[in-house]
């Protein structure tokens, strides 16, 4: 009697609705469990121990944990490998139930089974099941001649529709490239550690002739009789050494080999992962330190921002959204554009953008004006996916998943430019231009994580192995590293930026089911997740410390912190690594040939630009007074030189370490600080090493 009493009780509570505050109804979400006085709490908080509903009705409902597997909606209790296997096993039917499954999220060219698998388009009524529950081969229509065949839905559809640009066929299949004889994508360049198949596929090294067929085309196993170590070292970055079958990649001493073929130097710092910006290590201890705007918080030894709270900005369905990291203030920005886009911020400027990949446009809205209208910045675009704000240029980067690209334009819109083409599936976008850095990240049929200069020049590959479907990245711009979340693996990684010291943070957790966003701050990680409507965070070292931050989000979207460290100031190269400008770094747009370059500014030149270019978001000056600006550089140049002619012919005894500016060591927040440089110098050749004072 007792237990048809807890059933009952059990209905009870999974009908009632939540009363948050408000007197509108609003019910729990699928991973909530909803009190009899209206609280909503996660179910995980269920059958603990803790009275975490103030009425004690979570723990009352503690005779769920009797059943080991799935519980139906009438009670029943079923094993958790029935679940969803596309045959009903709860009397209810509410193990096959969309709210217990969940959205089967294959990709466009995949055909989704009942049976929750993803198999080929290519496998759709091909007269196998290749589902397992025969769904791929329910509802096919043999096509008549002069009629195209639609994959995914099994119809037919008159050739006159074929390659219209409006897509006829449910799934789209009419408008893909391969069926409309567009070019493909050009297949992406292996690198030295990899073995280019015959047929084009990328593979390691390591996995050339050792009797398992890993190319497509069975290549990586012909002509195995040779040492492998004479055709590019084998792939090995250092020694290789030969064996009677296949060959092993080896390191010098102080360094380890990763990936089987690379070798790369130890840092202790990065290994140990204690500090959270600066460390130095020294006789097997860890000395940690701040950056210049950050204190070292005396009870974790983190590194706070100094100044204002961090704002966490969201997109959804219902508009984009902003809270503070304490998850104390919620509001509202603007619902007038809406839709689960990627989102970017000008600190500064007190902006957000927006993309929206329905209406192939940016916006452009203010961070604390919530009645203001959002702005459009570009329109005409495919399905822009990922963007990225280069505060010190005055830039905005975005890459876009119909032409597969990564763009630039002024932060008004104006001097649109396509910087990388070709790619696969480009998906997150982000920028270090203090160190002249463009990264982004390609999830298609050969996932890989890629950086270049600024420009879209001296492009190479970070992360090319191990590796499904990176949606999102985000830059740790203290320690030298960027984040990367899969939602293929289900975990969050990190990197050098010169794609050494690899290690992921944060698995699977739940919470990391669909992942969209990403952001890194102080020291956790943050996203958002489709799932779960939920905005996460978690210790960005080991995943620790996970916390809910928000739930309840209507297809969450994109993320972005808010706070101005995350927009330092400083000398910075100038749009190209290895080149330092002491002066004013400014991008420049040629129409022929089409290019995006940087010139660095000398005071000489200040008025003229600042004339023409009083913003970031304004005109550049065009190349027609590229002759004067040149005649005013040799000018300027001619009479430095004689000034230092005559200075040294004074016979000054000292000589004064002189850097431009009125800044100091103290508040240089770079520790490379150039010294007596007029124009864009070698880095190399000008710049001492500095200690950096964070106090």
């Amino acid at each position: 009697m007792r237990h048809l009493g807890n059933i009952i009780l059990f209905f009870v509570l999974q009908d009632l609705p939540c009363f948050l505050g408000s007197s509108d109804v609003q019910t729990c979400e699928k991973h909530q469990f909803s009190c009899i006085s209206g609280r909503c709490i996660p179910r995980i908080w269920l059958c603990d121990g803790d009275k975490d509903c103030e009425d004690g009705s979570d723990e009352a409902h503690c005779w769920e944990r009797k059943c080991s597997g799935f519980v139906c909606k009438d009670g029943g209790c079923i094993t958790r490998s029935a679940l969803c296997d596309g045959r009903t096993d709860c009397r209810d039917g509410s193990d096959e139930l969309e709210e217990a499954c969940g959205s089967i999220a294959c990709k466009r060219d995949e055909f989704a089974c009942r049976s929750r698998r993803c198999v080929s388009l290519s496998f759709r009524c091909d007269g196998t099941d290749d589902c397992g529950d025969g769904s791929d081969e329910a509802d096919c229509k043999n096509c008549t001649a002069g009629s195209f065949h639609c994959i995914q839905s099994g119809s037919c559809l008159p050739v006159a529709n074929l390659c219209d640009g409006t897509p006829n066929c449910p799934d789209g299949t009419d408008e893909l490239d391969e069926v409309c004889g567009l070019p493909p994508p050009a297949a992406p360049s292996c690198s030295n550690s990899e073995f280019r198949c015959g047929n084009g596929q990328c593979i390691s090294h390591s996995w050339r002739c050792d009797h398992s067929q890993d190319c497509a085309d069975g290549s990586d196993e012909r002509e195995c009789d040779q040492n492998e170590c004479l055709q590019n070292n084998g792939g090995c970055s250092h020694i290789c050494v030969d064996q009677p079958l296949g060959f092993v990649c080896d390191c010098p001493t102080g360094t380890r080999l990763v990936r089987d073929t690379q070798c790369e130097e130890i840092d202790e710092c990065l290994d140990a992962d204690v500090c959270s910006q600066l460390c130095i290590h020294f006789n097997g201890t860890f000395t940690c330190d701040c950056h210049a705007g950050y204190l070292k918080s005396p009870r974790t030894g983190e590194c706070r921002a100094t100044g204002e709270m961090a704002l966490v900005v969201f997109s959804g369905s219902g508009g984009v959204r902003r809270i503070d990291t304490s998850g104390l203030e919620y509001r509202e920005m603007s619902g007038g554009v809406g839709g689960p886009g990627p989102l970017a911020v000008h600190t500064a400027n007190r902006s957000v953008y927006l993309g929206n990949s329905e209406k192939g446009a940016i916006y452009r809205m203010s961070l604390d004006n919530r009645s203001q209208e959002p702005v459009l910045v570009l329109d005409g675009l495919g399905a822009p996916v990922g963007l990225a704000v280069d505060w010190i240029h005055g830039l905005l980067y975005w890459t876009d998943g119909s032409t597969r690209s990564v763009s630039v334009a002024l932060l008004n819109g104006s001097k649109r430019h396509v910087l990388i083409s070709r790619l696969s599936k480009p998906t997150g976008v982000a920028v270090e231009p203090l160190l002249g850095f463009l990264f982004w990240a390609d999830s298609g049929s050969s996932s890989r994580i890629e950086r270049a200069s600024m420009d879209g020049k001296d492009r190479m590959a970070l992360v090319t192995s191990a590796i499904h479907s990176p949606v999102a990245i985000s830059l740790d711009m203290p320690r030298g590293l960027l984040y990367w979340v899969d939602s293929g693996l289900r975990t969050i990684s990190r990197v050098g930026l010169d794609g050494q010291h690899r290690k992921i943070v944060v698995e699977s957790n739940g919470y990391l089911d669909r992942p969209f966003g990403l952001a890194v701050f102080e020291g956790r990680v943050f996203w958002s997740d489709k799932d779960t409507h939920s905005l996460c965070s978690a210790d960005k070292h080991n995943g620790s410390l996970f916390s809910v931050l928000l739930s309840n989000i209507s297809a969450a979207g994109g993320i972005a912190l808010v706070h101005s460290a995350l927009e330092p100031n400083g000398y910075r190269v100038c749009g190209r690594p290895g080149q330092l400008c002491p002066y004013r770094c400014v991008p420049r747009f040629l129409s022929s040939p089409e290019a995006l370059y940087f010139s660095c500014v000398p005071p000489a030149e200040s008025s003229i630009v600042d004339h023409n270019f009083s913003s970031p978001e304004q005109v550049l000056p065009d190349t027609t007074s590229s002759g004067l600006l040149s005649l005013i550089v040799v000018l300027g140049v001619i009479l430095t030189g004689l000034l230092l002619w005559w200075w040294r012919g004074e016979g000054i005894p000292s000589r004064t370490l002189i850097l431009h500016g009125n800044i100091s060591l103290k508040e240089s927040q770079d520790p490379l600080v150039p010294i007596k440089c007029l124009e864009t110098c070698p880095l190399k050749d000008t710049l001492i090493k500095v200690d950096i004072d964070s106090d």
